[in-house]
């Protein structure tokens, strides 16, 4: 079996190539097709864990729920994860091979580029289709050169592309003729219509132009998505603060948006939750009062601990537990609450060590090999059920350890300090479930708490991208453009 290959690429970044693929992969499945997601090439500090040990970008973690699977590191062979601005963590095929600063990823992409050909041809040989992912716009002529994240890798596995752009941000018509003007003939051969998403208002009053759009181009308009409010899916990389701040939310809860922060969709449950008012707080702005404090995940620990520092977070902090205020370290968050972090080997930075917050009494030297897992366990707090995942390079040790937060079958993670104020652990995804969420906003103070059903959320919104495909879009085209038949009801 070889599976056909359909890639969706995009005008701009956040034009809605993570939704259409979504939305694809599950109305696929609904047809009865056999179908897997794909992104070559992810820059992204928000990733999962998959079935095989390895990690890939979170979206395509989510695109494989869409098509019923778990995830897998082929679905996403090439993850860059940045610790600079100008440098990545680069992560082949689940696994961390270095760090590596633009110029030298630029030359070690021949190496990248096999690796995704390999997991391509593999997922081809297990399934009916693969939807796959660009990045950001294949009109970044910066970038054409030994491209393997948009038109390098269609060409190279030569399948039919679909351009989508967001009519929402304006301009739609000047960004797909403006990309289709920047690329070689053959790419622009390659392109087989385009989709036009996040509309509001009338399509009559979009008509003229869409089909001055399909006269001026040769390409047909596949269809118009709608604005769908209230959608959520998580986010790639950008921070969603959409649906947050409930204005009869009873608790309060403040997390800080350092530069290098990760994993931030582990506040997705709260920032949905009706009783939750979750407050992002960025560079210069004024830290408002709160019941809980969470600090976020990492990719550069030490350099955060220092910006968390600078903006003056230290006080806020100490502050807060003085006042009977909770505080939640995630991961690298986890990490900071300790004595010191160590970085010997200079595994995301320059080597050396920096002094942590002192609330627990632990201590955390990086190291090479990072620990990649699924988890299952209770919390000790109320012996709720929890489910996550943990990402980290991080060993830490210290007398705090000995009340830990989570028990597993056959081990602990985390601490909870001993006045239970403070809770640390390594796991992300930790109020994902509704008991353990329940359960940690009650320790945090909410009285009377309702239980989300987040995961259903999750699905919910998948089911209605994939409806909204079935409504706006040609999908006899797109069935055709993967030579496949159409399921009958």
């Amino acid at each position: 079996m070889t599976a056909r290959t359909l890639m969706i690429q995009g005008t701009t970044s956040d034009a809605g190539k993570s939704l259409l693929v979504t939305a694809l992969c599950r109305w696929l499945l609904r047809q009865g097709v056999c179908v897997a997601p794909f992104k070559p090439q992810n820059m992204a500090l928000n990733s999962a864990v998959t079935a095989d040990g390895g990690e890939i970008g979170r979206a395509q973690a989510v695109q494989a729920l869409a098509c019923g699977l778990e995830a897998h590191t082929d679905m996403n062979p090439v993850l860059l994860k940045p610790n600079t601005d100008t440098g990545a963590q680069v992560i082949i095929q689940g696994h961390a091979v270095g760090n590596m600063n633009a110029r030298n990823y630029h030359r070690y992409k021949h190496t990248a580029h096999d690796a995704v050909l390999e997991s391509h041809q593999r997922l081809a040989s297990c399934f009916d289709a693969i939807i796959v992912e660009g990045a950001g716009s294949p009109a970044e002529i910066n970038l054409r050169e030994n491209d393997i994240a948009n038109m390098g890798f269609a060409e190279a596995v030569d399948c039919p592309v679909i351009l989508v752009a967001d009519i929402d941000r304006g301009g739609v018509f000047a960004h797909i003729t403006g990309t289709l003007a920047l690329l070689s003939e053959s790419e622009r051969a390659r392109i087989n219509g385009f989709v036009i998403n996040r509309f509001r208002g009338d399509i009559a009053l979009l008509e003229s132009g869409l089909e001055w759009l399909e006269e001026y181009t040769g390409k047909p308009v596949l269809g118009v998505l709608p604005y769908l409010q209230d959608l959520h899916l998580e986010a790639e990389d950008a921070i969603d603060t959409r649906q947050a701040g409930h204005a009869e939310a009873a608790l309060r809860v403040v997390v800080p948006v350092t530069p290098r922060i990760s994993n931030h969709t582990d506040f997705d449950p709260l920032r949905l939750h009706p009783q939750v008012d979750l407050c992002f707080v960025g560079p210069g702005e004024t830290i408002p009062p709160a019941d809980l404090i969470i600090l976020p995940g990492s990719k550069s620990v030490r350099a955060d601990l220092d910006w968390l520092r600078s903006q003056g977070w230290e006080a806020v902090i100490q502050r807060h537990l003085r006042y009977g205020g909770k505080l939640i370290g995630i991961c690298g968050g986890f990490q900071m609450l300790g004595r010191q972090v160590h970085d010997p080997q200079g595994i995301e930075g320059e080597p050396g060590s920096t002094e942590g917050f002192g609330l627990l009494d632990m201590a955390t030297t990086l190291a090479q090999k990072k620990q990649l897992r699924n988890v299952h366990g209770r919390l000790v707090i109320g012996d709720a059920a929890i489910s996550g995942y943990e990402i980290h390079a991080g060993v830490t040790q210290g007398a705090a350890l000995t009340r830990p937060a989570v028990h597993f079958d056959t081990a602990t993670d985390g601490a909870i300090s001993e006045d239970e104020k403070i809770l640390g652990t390594y796991v992300h995804g930790l109020f994902e479930r509704a008991d353990a969420c329940a359960t940690l906003l009650a320790w945090a103070g909410l009285d009377n708490h309702e239980a989300v059903d987040y995961h259903g959320m999750r699905d919910a919104a998948i089911e209605r991208l994939a409806t909204a495909v079935e409504q706006h879009l040609d999908t006899e085209a797109l069935l055709k453009l993967l030579t496949l038949q159409v399921v009958s009801p």
